[in-house]
């Protein structure tokens, strides 16, 4: 089943262990598109993304059966284990990649737009590169 009608809409925000700003620069980007291909082969669809240097930002429209706690928990632990594969450094400096914790919500008739320019606007971000959408 692809996103639709019935679906439902996460905001789900997960933090790096001691907070940790390694997401910046290529780790962030292999983040973001880790996440992305994820939540499409999972068939759900990302309506905003923001990965930040210390925290990411994910609105995502998901089948039901998906909670919002399997989608964090799966999330994090497929970027984890790549992430720490990919880049040697990150298992050096942190002992877990992410914090066990995670905060999720629902949102129901939020237009994707409008949750894009949530994710947009929050912050100024001086760390964010503008890529193509």
């Amino acid at each position: 089943m692809t996103a639709g009608d019935g679906d439902l809409g996460y905001h789900v925000v997960w933090c790096l262990e001691y907070r940790r700003p390694v997401l910046a620069g290529p780790v962030g980007d292999r983040c973001d598109e880790l996440i992305r291909q994820m939540c499409a082969e999972h068939d759900g669809t990302v309506v905003a993304l923001e990965v930040m240097p210390g925290q990411v930002h994910l609105f995502v429209e998901a089948h039901p059966e998906h909670s919002p706690s399997y989608v964090a928990n799966q999330v994090k632990g497929l970027t984890s284990r790549v992430l720490r594969g990919e880049f040697p450094y990150l298992r050096s400096r942190l002992p877990a990649l992410w914090s066990r914790s995670y905060v999720a919500a629902t949102f129901g008739t939020v237009r994707a737009d409008t949750a894009r320019r949530y994710v947009d606007t929050r912050y100024g971000r001086p760390w964010r590169v503008e890529r193509t959408r």
